[in-house]
């Protein structure tokens, strides 16, 4: 019986909550909680629980929150706990000393259709690749970071206009009812893993997921329309893509595109330029058509629509996009 099976579960970020609030809801017995330590955070520099502990310390669950993952005391203290499953959302790599010690296992959700996007950052990228389709995945945990027999999976459709965030908050559902139902498979010994290597097809690139840097997300508007549309949503609305507004004045200012939208219709013009109509639309030049620029960031401001960006712009007129 899957009630009946001691869980630990390992954490750090809103997308780790569900998952964990799918376990206690359905009754699961979670015996502890393993989290990153508390840190300072924003300009005040105040003390914060990651949302995997403040969760947890609402349920009144035991919580663990170890400098180090290979701490004898930590290890000790896991050990102590006779997990039977460990699961692990959107947390540190594990060392052998730890994902072991369950006596069913460690399984990891992964946001992606493994063996595709491997790695930190599969929904930013899989959007960036222009992908139609991806999903989340449920394996079991090995020596290697994302390579382990797949348990379950779940596919879904990715709209031409989704953002990062969208398909983030659409994942984290969906991966929450897997997480529940791989805990229950593997307390009723019922399910198969499946080799990653067998799941890979001869005709198909894999592609990888590696952490998002600040080069990665500035724009080069020398590339198709559809490609820079696809990085805009892709990293929106974090850590959110990034260019240089020039205007006629000479003067600059970097900005954060959070929002945009395909015009299909060829130009001449050098790409970056910039046509605006009246104070509402913003259309900038890529290599091949247009986008329409609909929510922007100043550096400095808070997120607005681009009329609001016209309109508070007075006499300035932005010609440039570098």
């Amino acid at each position: 019986m899957y009630k009946d099976v001691r869980i630990v579960y390992m954490g750090t970020p809103d997308f780790a909550v569900e998952p964990l609030k799918a376990l206690v809801n359905a009754g699961c017995n979670v015996i502890g909680v393993v989290t990153v330590p508390d840190k300072p955070a924003g300009r005040g520099q105040k003390i914060q629980s990651s949302p995997v502990k403040q969760y947890a310390q609402g349920k009144g669950l035991r919580i663990m929150q170890p400098e180090k993952l290979k701490n004898p005391e930590f290890i000790d203290e896991l050990a102590s706990l006779k997990p039977d499953i460990a699961v692990v959302v959107a947390f540190r790599m594990l060392p052998e000393s730890v994902w072991t010690i369950p006596r069913i296992g460690t399984f990891n959700l992964h946001a992606s259709l493994l063996p595709q996007y491997r790695g930190a950052a599969p929904i930013n990228w899989a959007i960036i690749n222009g992908e139609e389709r991806t999903g989340v995945t449920t394996f079991l945990i090995d020596h290697e970071i994302d390579t382990g027999k797949v348990i379950f999976s779940e596919e879904i459709n990715v709209s031409e206009n989704e953002t990062a965030g969208e398909l983030h908050d659409r994942l984290m559902v969906i991966g929450a009812e897997l997480v529940l139902k791989t805990v229950k498979g593997l307390a009723d010994n019922c399910i198969k893993p499946i080799s990653q290597e067998n799941l890979l097809k001869t005709d198909r690139i894999i592609k990888s997921a590696p952490k998002i840097f600040r080069d990665t997300c500035r724009i080069d508007w020398s590339k198709t329309a559809q490609e820079i549309h696809n990085l805009i949503r892709g990293l929106s609305p974090y850590p959110a893509a990034w260019t240089e507004i020039t205007f006629d004045n000479g003067s600059s200012i970097q900005a954060k595109i959070l929002r945009s939208s395909l015009i299909e219709k060829k130009h001449n013009l050098e790409f970056g330029s910039i046509k605006i109509d009246g104070k509402n639309v913003l259309q900038v030049a890529c290599s091949d058509e247009f986008i329409s620029i609909a929510e922007i960031q100043l550096a400095g401001k808070r997120p607005m629509k681009t009329s609001d960006m016209l309109n508070g712009l007075r006499d300035l007129i932005p010609l440039r996009m570098i």
